[in-house]
């Protein structure tokens, strides 16, 4: 939360300076000395702990920010406005309805498209097409790399014109190729349709993050991620079901059953492509549609959204959402080096759960299950997945400490990785290997916590459209590294890649305590300058400082 209100009681507010008034337009404008007993009456009653804008100097000061950036919303902003947690309880979920729950349905589309490879490597499409497991491990090195080198350009195109035109666009196109896959007939063609994907696929998740930051909260973006990563373990159960009876129709019109996978599911994240186009909208303020007269929200309610969002975080209003990042503001962002902790966690942590999951099917094959058998396999791990998802969502909720809580992946996966890399029963207890690989994918999955953590610690709208793309295309590089570390030498149970994954999940855990520490001693470095300043200095550097987002001294990080 902005420091702003730390502060207020700090300073001893000189009414008789005051010369602006907010009006029934919600507008600020000049006034005369007579009305400031009567302003400061109106703020007075208006004022509770989520308010910063209470002092009219700082709601001053942001409406003239809102105005300037031509924020599409700043109509609505309203210091003075109060509601009922009735009111605040029905418009969020209306939010659910519209925003969440599209925001999952379309992420089904991305994690369709993107996850049958694994499934389709079960029913021997490397031999179909004469490849070896050294060529998946180059198509997974290639998906990665031209993934992360689509996610920065994807976020500057989506924040030029506004994800709810560029996410539809991205679905319909990359579905189209995914489909194509069913004609695939060889190792050129199995590259070129990857890599294509990957570059339509490549932004996705960074800009539908920044979708979802006009309507929540920092704290509601936590949970909401974790429901939209909720979505891709269910469908990861139910593309698994789908799998087992799509790869029974092989012979069909003489197709392999993972041509059919390909066509059919490609066709499927088509349909979602397509209405998706007609459900998104591009901000609270903007929801009516010629198919959709009323909106989503009454004129009361428009405005409960945003000065919700707007008092938990001023900094998101400080850019219109369709307006273009210029060279300067990209450099920026991309050079915030308070962000690169988060950044740095993002290319690590991912790897252990991501090697073995990837390489899941192939494992077991080589153990013996059959095709069908080992995707129904690939359930119970998702379904642990949701579960510990939710469970450490909430937890970081209420422990108000991130870097605390995303220790738990690390002390998660060490001992299941000692067991995959040191046990011997590995050798000749399929069922055992099973399980510890069901419990190490299944692992406390923090993405989510990582995301609106990089998300809250941007502390501006320019910074929180790149930071989302620069933490991906981390998260991606990662991804890189993990497509090497099994290697065809190693199988079917890959003891040397495991025992370099335990090194990788121990310095994970060095590297949370050193987030930790390195947050802690920046809020420490602020503090103590903010302390420096009289109160008539701080008020004027919150109108005239040249320190932009997160580095502002009365701006504290998320720790």
């Amino acid at each position: 939360m902005s420091f702003f209100k730390k502060n207020n009681t700090e300073r001893k507010d000189s009414v008789d300076t005051i010369q602006y008034k907010i009006d029934d337009s919600n507008d600020i404008k000049p006034s005369n000395n007579q009305d400031v007993q009567s302003i400061s009456s109106d703020f007075s009653e208006a004022k509770d702990s989520k308010n910063p804008f209470h002092d009219p100097q700082v709601a001053r000061y942001w409406a003239n920010v809102y105005d300037h950036a031509k924020y599409e919303c700043r109509h609505l902003f309203d210091p003075k406005l109060t509601w009922t947690e009735e009111e605040e309880k029905a418009v969020k979920w209306k939010l659910e309805w519209r925003v969440t729950l599209l925001a999952c349905f379309m992420f089904v589309g991305l994690q369709v498209d993107r996850g049958n490879l694994s499934q389709a490597v079960s029913d021997n499409m490397l031999d179909d097409l004469g490849l070896t497991t050294k060529d998946f491990n180059y198509a997974n090195l290639i998906w990665n790399a031209v993934f992360l080198t689509a996610e920065l350009p994807s976020g500057v195109i989506s924040k030029a014109i506004g994800p709810d035109i560029w996410l539809p666009v991205q679905m319909v196109l990359w579905s189209i190729v995914a489909a194509s896959q069913a004609a695939l007939k060889g190792r050129t063609s199995f590259f070129v349709t990857r890599a294509i994907i990957a570059a339509l696929e490549g932004g996705f998740i960074p800009d539908i993050v920044l979708w979802l930051s006009y309507f929540f909260t920092s704290a509601e973006l936590t949970s909401r991620l974790a429901c939209f990563w909720t979505s891709l373990s269910l469908c990861q159960i139910f593309t698994a079901l789908l799998a087992f009876a799509l790869l029974r129709m092989r012979g069909v019109a003489d197709m392999a059953g993972w041509r059919w996978l390909f066509l059919i599911e490609g066709l499927f994240t088509l349909l979602i492509g397509i209405a998706s186009w007609f459900l998104m909208v591009p901000s609270a303020a903007q929801t009516k549609k010629p198919w959709n007269k009323k909106g989503w929200f009454t004129d009361r309610e428009e405005k409960i959204v945003v000065n919700r969002v707007l008092r938990d975080d001023p900094s998101k209003g400080d850019m219109h959402n369709r307006q273009a990042l210029n060279f300067s503001a990209l450099k920026s962002s991309i050079l915030d080096y308070d962000l690169w902790p988060i950044y740095s966690l993002g290319f690590i942590f991912l790897i252990p759960s991501t090697v073995v999951s990837t390489y899941l099917t192939l494992t077991l094959k080589g153990m013996g299950f059959s095709t069908f058998n080992t995707n129904l396999l690939t359930i119970p791990n998702n379904v642990i997945h949701i579960i510990l998802l939710f469970a450490i969502t909430w937890l970081s909720e209420r422990v108000k400490s991130r870097s605390l809580v995303v220790l738990i992946n690390p002390i998660w996966s060490l001992p299941l990785l000692a067991v995959l890399t040191w046990w011997k029963g590995t050798y000749d207890d399929k069922w055992g290997t099973w399980i510890v690989c069901t419990l190490l994918i299944a692992v406390p999955y923090i993405h989510a916590i990582n995301v609106s953590w990089c998300s809250r610690n941007s502390n501006s709208v320019r910074t929180r459209a790149i930071s989302a793309a620069v933490y991906n295309m981390f998260c991606q590089a990662g991804g890189m590294a993990a497509s090497q570390i099994y290697q065809p030498d190693d199988k079917p149970y890959y003891h040397r890649g495991n025992r370099n994954l335990f090194i990788i999940a121990l310095a994970t855990f060095v590297l949370m305590v050193g987030i930790k520490v390195y947050y802690t001693l920046r809020n420490n470095y602020k503090e103590r300058e903010w302390k420096k300043l009289s109160p008539a200095e701080q008020d004027d550097y919150r109108h005239n400082t040249t320190d932009q987002g997160n580095k502002r001294l009365d701006f504290r990080f998320d720790t």
